[in-house]
């Protein structure tokens, strides 16, 4: 005589539920006396390794395999209990497919979003998922089946990227617009392609050199100090020469990409009529925040050079110093020119350093 129960059959822990569930307080009654249609479908679903679930009947009682209770959480028992009761929290969002599969009309949706309860709290989760109709043996639908993944990582990892990408895409066209206005003022200024070529070739590291500290960063802003080493990288300045000083604060990109330009110049112009000109030459970088205001300044002071004179003509530097730079910080620059050296004092508020 065959087993009535040959569907329940194998080392699953849903197969035991099954067994120990008390059937006969529902509609179903006793598994062996279950239609054919249900037991041949609960065979299948639970020699699968793929999350699935059976919704049975007009109570919509719940049968599931061993896979899909990762998606539970920490749900009460869910086999024998109405679908609609386990997912009672999100009925609202679920009951027109269900409704549907019931009415013999398969539904494929992906990245579906469900606000859910099954550790305690609420939380939003999304699923891949297949609600398929089962019909009986005289071809009416008497119930449905769940087939079902979790792909909240992949959706968060998904928002992730699109994130960063938005990040990278707002990044590559300010970095345009910024290389083509430093191309277009170098090469209008120079005296010659020479020094236009070398001149550029500068400005374009030290910009690369800052967004490659923005990129490297996970928050989007990057330090002063660093900033201000990678930007005297670009015109390679004997260590001895620079004396750096200055608590931990962070800029924003636009910001980090300015100061970038201006440590720049200052050191470019510093080699060729400052203080980085003679072996006695010092140059101190100094930030601080002052003043119950709390005023960020940025200084640059040279020292044991020649006199500084201000320039015959205003070229890019000049103008990224006295003008660029003070728009980006929103605040104000002043320039320095005397027997002692050249001075450079960039100054705004702290709060507008990162916003």
């Amino acid at each position: 005589m065959a087993d009535p129960l040959y569907f329940l059959r194998g080392e699953s822990l849903a197969a035991a539920q099954i067994l120990a569930f008390d059937w006969s307080q529902t509609d179903l009654g006793p598994p062996e006396k279950w239609p054919s249609a249900l037991k041949t479908a609960v065979s299948i679903m639970l020699a699968s390794h793929f999350p699935k679930a059976i919704v049975w009947g007009p109570g919509m009682l719940t049968i599931h395999n061993d896979a899909f209770r990762p998606i539970l959480g920490r749900k009460p028992l869910a086999i024998g209990r109405s679908f609609r009761d386990v997912w009672a929290e999100t009925w609202d969002g679920i009951s027109d497919i269900v409704a549907r599969a019931f009415n013999g009309e398969a539904t494929f949706i992906e990245n579906f979003p469900l606000v859910i309860n099954r550790h305690g709290y609420d939380e939003e989760a999304h699923f891949t998922f297949c609600y398929s109709p089962i019909r009986d043996e005289n071809g009416d639908v008497a119930g449905m089946m769940d087939t079902v993944i979790e792909v909240s990582q992949t959706v968060a990892t998904q928002r992730r990227m699109a994130v960063v990408n938005g990040e990278l895409a707002h990044r590559m066209k300010n970095m345009v617009t910024v290389i083509g206005a430093i191309a277009s003022q170098t090469l209008r200024n120079a005296n010659d392609l020479s020094e236009a070529q070398l001149a550029l070739q500068q400005r374009l590291t030290a910009l690369g050199h800052a967004q490659q500290l923005l990129t490297n960063s996970n928050v989007g802003t990057v330090k002063v100090r660093d900033i201000s080493s990678f930007a005297l990288e670009a015109v390679s300045v004997d260590p001895d020469q620079i004396d750096i000083d200055g608590p931990d604060m962070w800029l924003a990109e636009k910001q980090a990409l300015s100061l970038a330009l201006v440590i720049n110049e200052l050191a470019t112009n510093s080699f060729k009529y400052g203080a980085l000109s003679l072996r006695s030459g010092k140059v101190s970088i100094a930030w601080e925040v002052s003043g119950v205001d709390e005023e960020f300044s940025f200084l640059w002071k040279e020292s044991g050079g020649p006199p500084a004179e201000p320039p015959a003509r205003k070229g890019f530097g000049t103008t990224l110093l006295e003008r660029v730079a003070p728009l980006d910080f929103h605040g104000t620059a002043d320039l320095f020119y005397g027997a002692e050296g050249f001075r450079y004092d960039l100054r705004t508020s702290r709060k507008a350093l990162t916003g």
